[in-house]
């Protein structure tokens, strides 16, 4: 629980939780289902009661719940590309985001403005047109 109160977002906590979040969404849509029914009983029209305890209910709950998971699974599958792209980044020997160490002459996370850092000349324009004579 201590990664929720982590300010520098050094770690994940969304793999953590999203069962939890999955399951609370879960009993919520059983709970609006119950109350589709109930509701839908207590207008008078039994047919719509019925209707709705085995048509609409169901069908309700079933679209928001496959949308919530497609959205969890979507968020979890972006966390854990993230996490596996700093794992390659560190196995290939270099930094992950943000812990890029500053340029020599410049200021952590931009560019020098003290002039060229490497004094080599950029590659040549392969798409520069020669000059008309």
């Amino acid at each position: 629980m201590k990664e929720l109160f982590d300010f520098n977002f050094d770690s994940f906590v969304t793999p953590k939780i999203v069962k939890i979040v999955y399951v609370l969404i879960t009993i919520g849509l059983g709970i609006l289902y119950l109350i589709i029914v109930i509701s839908s009983f207590m207008s008078g029209e039994v047919a719509l009661g019925f209707l709705s305890l085995v048509i609409i209910g169901p069908l309700v709950v079933l679209i928001y719940l496959a949308l919530a998971r497609m959205g969890l699974e979507s968020l979890v599958a972006t966390i854990r590309t993230a996490e596996n792209t700093g794992e390659l980044v560190r196995l290939s020997g270099g930094t992950a985001p943000g812990n890029t160490p500053p340029a020599p002459g410049g200021y952590p996370g931009g560019p020098s403005f003290g002039g060229p850092v490497d004094p080599q000349a950029p590659p040549a324009n392969p798409y520069q047109t020669p000059p008309q004579a």
